[in-house]
């Protein structure tokens, strides 16, 4: 224990940290005000598990109930984390031991690799997607115009708002790149008239996409297929493309802007919505690449800009929305909650912890931990667009 000692001693400066050993001793550490968080150790090896790798020990730890929350929950815990690191001048603090807390994994998404990981993450049941999620399904950042919107007025405030940007006409074909369930093609084509064709790889999502345009009688404006965008053919005059790009992976930044460029007509527009890190590149913790996100990576600019260059794309406009994911997985984490018993009996009790894990761990990185989400408004010429952003909010 006394190695975990030193490295808490270092961490945690703002709110207090009690740590209880297997044996019932508490350590506290940090300084009030601030978060508050109380945790139990019940493994005696654990706190050496830790030490070789933070993310991936806590995260399993939790979800094996070897460490326990004895006051406030998993939230509050990695907040409490989350806003010490954020703020520790010496970066060292965070590297005792053999493991790092973040590791650089930016897996090359092969065609067969990117639909097996799409499905370790998409394709759970859709009911219990509907237990946290909003009333459209949306599982992609929400836009807080207001800080006191719901998650339903925010995701529909993200929909209007990745439309106006489209600058969508009637005549239009529009790609929906990672369509998910179908709402954003559902919208574009409600606000606008224009077809949309939308294309994922979880085959769940597309039947439940289907399904919606089936029942409203849209099948001739909108086209749901389990498809890859490398395989795609064009011309469309509208590309979009939502919570999809952290799939990628950096080896194919430069085919998946240049593939976007291809498809686009020569007077067409994109736009890509993805999540990303304002301190430069990184690493997908081993946790979540392990149990959340296999493949996943959130780009720093720096990495995406050079390939968006190489495409022939030019960059007409780049929005950061700063907090609002910190407050869309908050509500998604609230919902979890209250509906835990319903979650718990689609599943088990341990993907409870896991998934609670993740939600938890994502507002503290939002709020805390440097990530933001950007939206890229890309097109062929410098007249895509109007001169000023003044047509967004007419």
């Amino acid at each position: 224990m006394i190695p975990l000692k030193l490295l808490l001693r270092r961490l945690i400066k703002q709110g207090t940290l009690t740590v209880i050993d297997p044996k019932g001793r508490a350590e506290t550490y940090g300084t009030p005000p601030g978060i508050s968080s109380t945790i139990r150790l019940h493994d005696p090896k654990l706190a050496w598990r830790i030490l070789r790798d933070p993310t991936l020990a806590v995260g399993e730890a939790y979800m094996d109930g070897t460490l326990t929350i004895e006051q406030g929950d998993i939230l509050d815990f990695l907040n409490l984390v989350a806003v010490n690191a954020g703020r520790a001048t010496d970066k060292r603090a965070l590297r005792l031991g053999a493991g790092p807390l973040i590791r650089g994994i930016r897996r090359a998404n092969k065609r067969r690799r990117a639909r097996r990981n799409v499905a370790h993450h998409y394709e759970f049941t859709t009911e219990f997607y509907d237990l946290f999620l909003d009333e459209n399904r949306q599982y992609s950042c929400g836009y807080f115009r207001d800080p006191a919107d719901s998650l339903d007025q925010a995701q529909r405030n993200k929909l209007d708002h990745v439309a106006g940007k489209l600058l969508l006409a009637p005549h239009h074909r529009v790609l929906d790149i990672g369509c998910g369930w179908g709402t954003l093609a559902r919208h574009i084509n409600q606000v606008s008239g224009a077809h949309v064709t939308g294309i994922t790889l979880s085959e769940q999502q597309c039947r439940a996409a289907r399904a919606m345009a089936a029942a409203e009688g849209k099948q001739d404006a909108l086209d749901f297929r389990v498809e890859d965008y490398r395989k795609i053919d064009g011309p469309f005059d509208r590309i979009v493309s939502v919570g999809m790009f952290e799939h990628v992976g950096v080896p194919h930044y430069d085919k998946y802007f240049r593939r976007i460029h291809d498809l686009l007509t020569d007077d067409g527009l994109a736009m890509v919505h993805t999540i990303g890190r304002s301190d430069g590149p990184g690493g997908t913790d081993a946790w979540t690449e392990k149990y959340i996100f296999p493949g996943g990576y959130s780009p720093a600019l720096s990495e995406v800009m050079p390939a968006i260059e190489r495409s022939g794309l030019f960059i007409s406009d780049i929005e950061v929305l700063r907090l609002h994911y910190g407050r869309t997985t908050e509500a998604w984490y609230r919902r979890f909650r209250q509906n835990r018993e319903k979650i718990r009996a689609l599943y088990d009790e341990r993907f409870c912890r896991m998934f609670e894990m993740f939600l938890a761990g994502c507002v503290g990185s939002f709020d805390n931990g440097g990530l933001v989400v950007f939206q890229m408004q890309l097109g062929k010429t410098a007249n895509s667009v109007p001169l000023t952003r003044d047509y967004l909010y007419r």
